[in-house]
């Protein structure tokens, strides 16, 4: 770039440049997020509860760019691979899930809107609703939906989904959600990719979701003990179940012994001691006369 070039850029740009490339060197985490749709209250109520806890710019894309090259991040290229239209930087001193977890928590739910894609198999549930026969019947019957009429008011026979996930929402499910309240997306930053300056590490596809982990903890825990206890794994939560999985096996041994030894000492009986001292039998007497009759 010419000296002139340079003298052509205006004061503000360098500033918001020379800005970010500090955050850029000097912060632990710096998360792309996407900021598409959401209205500026909640970006403003969304700034405030991240206070003390990450930085947030929305610089235009060409002004990222350029304080990448300054700051000479690692992993650079795949990071600008992520600065797409409609995001917001957000630096910060926290590990990058950690500050992921903080913008999946400060989402609110927001109502369908035409045209959109449903994130997840949108369900009408079955149960009693606020509303009262009137056009809603047909709103209702023309999604396929069963009801009946109670106290004054709908009740829906029987849960059905409305849109499937990846389906785009119609007019008429739009509208069906709003009346019954129901609320399939949530507004708010979502992450795309953040990058750990101090590992030099680019993280993509973040998704967090407490409950949902919580249920694979639960699930892997539960799997985890009977794996331990079958492969006979000893630690202090499987002690206990080895000693009674050992205690069985004695047992059955127990019930087991009486009749080998009954079997064995029969034919330890049926063989004269003299020939065995003699060594003249090698054969039990069921191999004997199996031989006679052959020979015959």
């Amino acid at each position: 770039m010419t000296q002139k070039a340079v003298q052509n850029i205006p004061e503000s740009k360098i500033k918001t440049v020379k800005e970010l490339v500090d955050l850029m060197k000097n912060k632990k985490t710096i998360l792309i997020a996407s900021i598409k749709n959401i209205p500026a209250s909640q970006f403003q109520e969304i700034g405030k509860k991240l206070r003390g806890k990450a930085i947030v710019k929305v610089p235009k894309k060409s002004l990222i760019l350029r304080a990448i090259e300054g700051s000479k991040l690692k992993e650079d290229k795949k990071f600008k691979e992520n600065i797409v239209d409609s995001i917001a930087l957000l630096f910060s001193d926290l590990d990058a899930y950690s500050l992921a977890a903080e913008l999946m928590k400060n989402k609110t739910p927001a109502k369908a809107k035409t045209g959109q894609i449903a994130p997840m198999d949108i369900e009408i549930p079955e149960g009693p609703t606020e509303l009262v026969p009137g056009p809603a019947i047909s709103e209702l019957g023309a999604l396929g939906i069963q009801i009946q009429i109670k106290n004054g008011k709908i009740d829906i026979k029987a849960s059905k989904i409305i849109v499937k996930e990846g389906g785009e929402i119609s007019q008429g499910a739009a509208d069906i959600m709003s009346k019954l309240d129901i609320k399939p997306f949530s507004i708010g930053f979502s992450p795309l990719a953040a990058l750990d300056n101090e590992e030099g590490k680019l993280y993509t596809n973040i998704k967090i979701n407490k409950e949902e982990t919580i249920e694979e903890l639960k699930f892997a825990f539960g799997k985890a003990l009977p794996f331990a206890v079958s492969i006979d794994y000893t630690a202090e939560d499987t002690i206990k179940f080895l000693l009674s999985k050992a205690l069985s096996h004695e047992k059955a041994l127990e019930k087991l012994t009486p009749a080998l030894l009954g079997v064995h000492s029969k034919e330890i009986k049926q063989v004269p001691s003299e020939e065995i001292k003699e060594g003249k039998q090698t054969q039990t007497p069921e191999e004997n006369k199996s031989e006679g009759e052959e020979n015959k």
